[in-house]
């Protein structure tokens, strides 16, 4: 990623598997996020799952200060070969950056990035 102020900048990236609800897993890549709360997925990729609306709508502050609306669901992921059912903020809205955040995930891995190599390894605690 080029930032106008900063250069070329590496961002760390999870290859990981989500489960859609008719039992499909399709390839994700969010950014890794350890001051996100929750993992987040966009408006298109719920949908793709197969999320419904029946569930409260909640808001979550980010560091800009806007508020982004989304729906709290469980969904199946895969980290290499660990499964996991973590909850997730389903954004009501497109612009929501994909994000793997701290809840139901950080505490079951011992995360590394290697910087220079463009590498992040999870290793199960």
């Amino acid at each position: 990623m080029i930032s106008p102020a900063l250069g070329e900048i590496s961002r760390p990236i999870a290859d990981i598997s989500i489960q859609t609800v008719s039992g499909k897993w399709i390839k994700f890549r969010p950014f890794i996020d350890s001051g996100a709360d929750i993992s987040i997925i966009p408006h298109s990729v719920g949908k793709y799952l197969g999320f419904e609306m029946e569930d409260k709508i909640v808001e979550f502050g980010g560091v800009s200060g806007k508020h982004l609306p989304v729906i709290i669901k469980k969904m199946k992921m895969r980290i290499g070969d660990i499964e996991l059912e973590p909850r997730v903020g389903w954004a009501l809205i497109e612009e929501a950056p994909p994000l793997l955040g701290r809840l139901d995930i950080f505490d079951k891995f011992n995360i590394t990035f290697k910087e220079k190599e463009e590498i992040v390894l999870f290793e199960l605690v």
